[in-house]
């Protein structure tokens, strides 16, 4: 059995106001999902991509307005929105203080595409050594 102490494991500054720390991924073996939480500053967020998988976006505190292809809504604490595979999203932080969400995304490495980028961004996508 595995146990990973998440208080060992960094956070990242991904954008300006977005701290993540990735939980499950690859790195920690795992075969199928990617785990991972982030701390949004208000106005801060991310914007729009798309993932080759299922995501699930909760957010854990706070309120977020989300965006599903051309739907947009609000999402507050105890609140999750599925993301079908392929389908463009993003969000960003509409309260005043620091959203924390959780993403859970149906595969060991995050990838993800971004409209204003051309090459696909992959991260933890190889077990640790």
């Amino acid at each position: 059995m595995q146990i990973i102490d998440h208080s060992l494991q960094p956070t990242e500054e991904w954008r300006p106001g977005v701290l993540t720390k990735m939980q499950v991924s690859a790195a920690t073996d795992a075969a199928a999902l990617c785990i991972f939480e982030q701390w949004v500053a208000p106005g801060a967020g991310t914007p729009s991509h798309t993932h080759p998988v299922e995501e699930v976006l909760t957010v854990l505190e706070g309120r977020a307005e989300l965006w599903l292809g051309d739907e947009r809504t609000t999402v507050s604490t105890g609140q999750s929105v599925i993301v079908p595979a392929g389908s463009w999203h993003g969000f960003r932080n509409s309260g005043s203080v620091t959203l924390h969400m959780q993403a859970i995304l149906a595969a060991p490495a995050f990838e993800a595409s971004y409209k204003e980028q051309l090459e696909v961004i992959t991260r933890w996508a190889t077990a640790k050594a």
